[in-house]
């Protein structure tokens, strides 16, 4: 019998002659950039696997599995929790990471109508593959604008700012499975009738060469349901979560409990002639009352209606601007590239050894100070005006509706609203979703005052009125800032909390927990579990589903991190 360092060395070599020696990353600086999350996620790995091809993929899996290595599938590696990373070093045997990076397809179907994403295959590039055609992905800027994948979106059950579609789902992919057994099986579940060996298939979509007879009508590939469902304002649960059982299927909200080669997926008719609203106000009575008017008697729905607390507003202003105005010169196309070459840069100021640590953060953040003005100046009136702000996006034929229903409503209530310039409403949304990013830059430029963030991702109930949260003092005393937006009709938001120096987060986390328990909220919402958040029953079960032998992505969830006997 092999000793484990002689295992490790002959899956070293069996991988080397699958995807070429320059395409198995091994040691800590090569592979840092893929065993370390976006925000949050780190642990060693044995190797980072980058196969040129879905028959590579195929054959890689195949001698990991053989090895009785731990297969982590990743993507862009753009995840909130951590869930594409290792979570420490106490697997108890190798971790490898497949890294899809290089194999990025997409083909379209019906003129566009629907499409195959393969592989590594990001936001981005569907989205400009299907711009010509005037059709639009499931999500756009947003998550895309950070590089991340399709197949992501679909296996964490993503949501998105767009009240129509609903989180990322489709019942139709091609996928890796292993059995109970221990045997390593191809499913082909795409709605395409392809026929041969493993090899043969993943060629021909890895290719799309699809003979127009093969495709054929079948299963859900989008959430139909959700338009309907999210008006139901009355409901005693939330719109959409992680875990809502509704959209668990194969690799929809798979968590990489499987390893997922391909996905089919509907494209939807770009909005044209659309208008933002920018609205502002002190009380939360006067969106909770518009919120629940426009989901039960708007003819019809609202693209998007995005939500922002004065102080995220004045975080993502100061420490967004750079990513705003990348964005907003060069489009989103670019940011990928950008996102790991501030990676690569971090890696060689770590490597020097005597620069603070998040240099490149901190250089950027000087140079951004330095820029001018980047916001439209109603943008910044209404800041100073109001505590809460609402971005509601309606399509042409709601114009006339929206700018009635909000003069009438404005017109006793503490608030008001005005109607974007095309230059304001690009602008609003895209300062909207910098909030993200920009509490991870207050971390890394204030590392003396900052113990870390804890980023919450919840679902409140879609009958629930009291939206906004209160803290008690204790919890309030042990945080710096708290920035609060999100989905407001969908009532999902993303709570981000820079926590004080010296707070135990772990406990702060916790005590938050059990808060959103007592208000009935579900979470995660759409950033899935990653390392950050326990499981609930329902959903482990579906991870033991998926992975009987638990060899992929172990340890999500706060599940187990051993390996599964065969019976």
């Amino acid at each position: 019998m092999p000793s484990l360092h002689e295992a490790s060395a002959a899956l070293l070599a069996a991988c080397r002659g699958i995807v070429g020696a320059r395409h198995v990353l091994t040691g800590d600086a090569k592979t840092r950039r893929y065993r370390q999350g976006y925000r949050f996620g780190n642990g060693k790995v044995l190797a980072v696997i980058r196969p040129g091809s879905l028959v590579e993929q195929w054959h890689a899996l195949a001698a990991c599995i053989a090895a009785g290595a731990v297969v982590i599938t990743q993507a862009s590696n753009t995840g909130l929790t951590g869930g594409s990373t290792p979570d420490g070093d106490d697997y108890g045997r190798d971790v490898v990471i497949v890294s899809t990076t290089r194999i990025r397809r997409v083909h379209l179907l019906d003129g566009g109508r629907q499409v195959v994403c393969v592989g590594g295959a990001t936001l981005d590039q569907l989205e400009r593959a299907l711009k010509p055609l005037g059709r639009e992905p499931h999500s756009v800027i947003g998550s895309s604008c950070i590089g991340a994948s399709v197949l992501g979106g679909i296996c964490n059950n993503s949501g998105g700012s767009l009240v129509q579609r609903g989180p990322a789902y489709t019942e139709m992919a091609i996928y890796a499975a292993v059995d109970a057994a221990g045997v390593l099986r191809l499913v082909n579940h795409l709605g395409i009738e392809l026929a041969g060996t493993p090899e043969e298939i993943l060629a021909r979509v890895e290719a799309g060469a699809f003979a127009q007879e093969e495709i054929q009508p079948g299963a859900a590939a989008s959430d139909h349901a959700y338009a309907s469902h999210v008006r139901d304002i009355d409901a005693a649960t939330p719109a959409r979560f992680n875990a809502d059982p509704r959209r668990l299927f194969e690799a929809s909200g798979c968590a990489g409990k499987i390893m997922v080669f391909a996905v089919r997926l509907d494209t939807f008719p770009a909005e044209r002639g659309a208008k933002v609203f920018y609205i502002g106000t002190n009380t939360t009575s006067a969106l909770t009352e518009l919120r629940r008017h426009v989901l039960a008697n708007f003819e019809h729905l609202p693209i998007a209606a995005e939500y922002m607390h004065r102080d995220a507003f004045d975080v993502a202003h100061r420490y967004g601007k750079d990513l705003f105005l990348v964005i907003d010169r060069f489009g989103t196309e670019r940011m990928p590239a950008l996102f790991n070459l501030k990676t690569r840069c971090d890696a060689w100021f770590d490597r020097l050894g005597f620069l603070p640590a998040q240099m490149s953060d901190r250089i950027m953040q000087w140079l951004s100070e330095r820029l001018p003005e980047h916001l439209p100046e109603r943008l910044r009136l209404y800041r100073n005006r109001y505590e809460h702000h609402l971005l509601l996006k309606v399509p042409a034929a709601g114009i006339d509706e929206a700018r009635g229903f909000l003069s009438a409503h404005f017109a006793g209530e503490d608030g008001a609203y005005f109607e974007c310039t095309d230059e304001e409403g690009h602008k609003a949304f895209l300062h909207r979703f910098a909030a993200a990013s920009a509490a991870v830059r207050y971390r890394a430029v204030h590392p003396r005052e900052v113990e870390d963030i804890v980023a919450l991702d919840i679902a409140l109930p879609r009958n629930q009125r009291d939206w906004f949260e209160r803290l008690p003092a204790d919890i309030e005393a042990s945080i710096r800032l708290k920035l609060y937006y999100g989905h407001f009709l969908c009532h999902v938001f993303h709570q981000d909390y820079i926590v004080a120096k010296g707070t135990d987060c772990a406990a702060l986390e916790h005590r938050m927990l059990e808060l959103l328990d007592q208000r009935g909220a579900e979470y995660p919402a759409e950033h899935n579990v990653g390392h950050l958040y326990q499981a609930k029953p329902a959903l482990a079960g579906f991870y033991a589903q998926l992975d009987p032998c638990n060899c992929f992505n172990p340890g999500i969830g706060g599940t187990a991190k051993s390996a599964s006997p065969h019976p």
